[in-house]
């Protein structure tokens, strides 16, 4: 007797409900965070590169201030980067915790797609940077830098070319830019620690320690976690770790499921109350003073000459789009699972090379790789650009082929003829839902047969008004 065959898993399938909800709200934030983004990254490179602006753009980034008894009198430009960022990878930690506990990563087959598509969309770009730069002589130091994706900036892209891309797309690029977070997170603490200071490292575990205990304690009110919040990121950045550490520790502690007379969980509410202020303020911020380096042809042309911005620009454009896509190629062979039959491959390449799109954190490694070497960091970043824009352009090109596509899908997505705010997609195994459709139909078709009659009825009204009627042998011409 043979065994049942079961149904193959779909691969980048139609989304939940409440999953489908979910990734909609964070998305939009999103989209709007990477709008800000995009045009604190213009005004940037405006301020820097205009002759009457430049010298001022240096002095406010390098303008220092706070408490230098705390070891934090830092530059402007350095307290966005450790500063503000913390609360960027606060939302980070948040997301991957519930992505851990309630979202897609909950399941270990579900899983397996987006974390070996982050693990090689993270490998292939560094292998590709270090053959670079061997092959070229260059400095090996910037491995990391194009192994991270910027998810605002990528939504960015999407808002400003219009396209509808299918929910299923969506919900993959922001479970594959979650985990890639959390590998970009483990790179910066375990490679870009140079010394430790045990001393304060233990004051941020004690801290951490005495969050973690409140939580569960049920405390509430932002005017106890925010100031301990304060006191472990001044800890975490003395102890020789990077400060954004102690962000994606507090958000990986808060509870990211819902019990009973909950509508949503204190993780997912905090995360509503942060995203905006991380999206909207921190992470422009940050780019800022990050993003503003000197554009000249001669500039440019070195970006395509030096080893080391030719491999990031190499590792954004060419890596992220191979590691990606093959590592979704390669899960779905030996899994034997089957792609969507609404989507192929060629969407999922166009979604990799959009992923190739690294801002934010390619930005944050840059400065922490080439620490020391102004100049090669300036060229670094310039480089970051460079492939960010390539990679924009060659997913604009590849989505708009396709973009027809998908508005249908997306109109699929949202069609609600029963109008009871649930799309008809997720109703179609709900018996009330095709009843509540056979009354609307047979409403439709009563109209329909009404109007109908009156139309049958005028035209017998207006045959029987013409003299002798149709037809009749005295119309004949004599």
């Amino acid at each position: 007797m043979t065994a049942p065959r079961t149904s193959p898993r779909k691969v980048l399938g139609r989304l939940s409900l409440p999953e489908r909800t979910f990734v909609a709200d964070a998305l939009r934030t999103e989209t709007l965070g990477g709008v800000l983004l995009l045009l604190a990254a213009v005004a940037a490179l405006l301020w820097a590169n205009i002759p009457g602006l430049h010298h001022s753009y240096e002095t406010v980034g390098d303008f220092h201030l706070g408490p230098g008894a705390l070891g934090l009198h830092l530059s402007i430009a350095h307290w966005a980067a450790d500063g503000l960022l913390a609360v960027f990878f606060f939302v980070a930690g948040i997301e991957l915790k519930r992505e851990l506990v309630a979202g897609d990563l909950r399941d270990p087959k579900a899983a397996v797609l987006p974390v070996v598509a982050a693990l090689c969309g993270m490998a292939v770009p560094a292998l590709v940077y270090t053959l670079s730069t061997l092959a070229g002589g260059g400095s090996t130091q910037g491995w990391a830098v194009p192994t991270a994706t910027d998810i605002a900036f990528a939504l960015a892209v999407l808002a400003v070319i219009g396209t509808s891309l299918p929910s299923a797309l969506r919900a993959f690029l922001l479970t594959l830019a979650v985990v890639d977070d959390l590998f970009a997170i483990l790179i910066i603490a375990v490679f870009f620690t140079d010394r430790l200071n045990f001393a304060a490292l233990g004051g941020a575990a004690a801290g951490l320690a005495v969050f973690w205990v409140l939580l569960r304690k049920g405390v509430r009110g932002w005017y106890v976690y925010v100031p301990l919040g304060v006191v472990v990121w001044a800890l975490m950045y003395n102890s020789g770790v990077h400060a954004t550490i102690a962000g994606v520790a507090m958000g990986l502690m808060l509870r990211c499921t819902t019990r009973d007379g909950e509508e949503r969980s204190p993780g997912e509410h905090v995360e509503h109350l942060v995203r905006p202020l991380s999206a909207g303020l921190a992470v422009p911020l940050f780019a800022l003073f990050s993003a503003g380096v000197s554009i000249s042809g001669g500039a440019l042309a070195d970006v395509f000459t030096r080893p080391e911005t030719l491999g990031v620009v190499l590792g954004l454009v060419v890596g992220k789009t191979v590691g990606i896509f093959g590592g979704t190629w390669l899960t779905a062979r030996f899994t034997r699972a089957e792609l969507s039959e609404d989507l192929e491959w060629a969407d999922l390449f166009a979604v990799a090379s959009l992923a190739g799109i690294g801002f934010t954190v390619s930005l944050l490694i840059g400065e922490l790789a080439f620490e020391g070497d102004a100049v090669l960091t300036d060229e670094v970043k310039a480089a970051v650009l460079t492939g960010s824009l390539i990679a924009a352009a060659c997913a604009t090109v590849l989505l708009k082929l396709r973009n027809a596509k998908y508005r249908r899908l997306c109109e699929d997505e949202e069609r609600d003829e029963d109008r009871d705010g649930i799309p008809d997609v997720y109703e179609q195994d709900d018996p009330a839902y095709h009843l509540r459709m056979a009354e609307i139909h047979e409403r439709k078709a009563a109209e329909h047969r009404r109007l109908a009659a009156e139309r049958a009825a005028e035209t017998r009204h207006g045959l029987a008004e013409v003299p002798g009627g149709a037809g009749d042998e005295d119309d004949r011409p004599a």
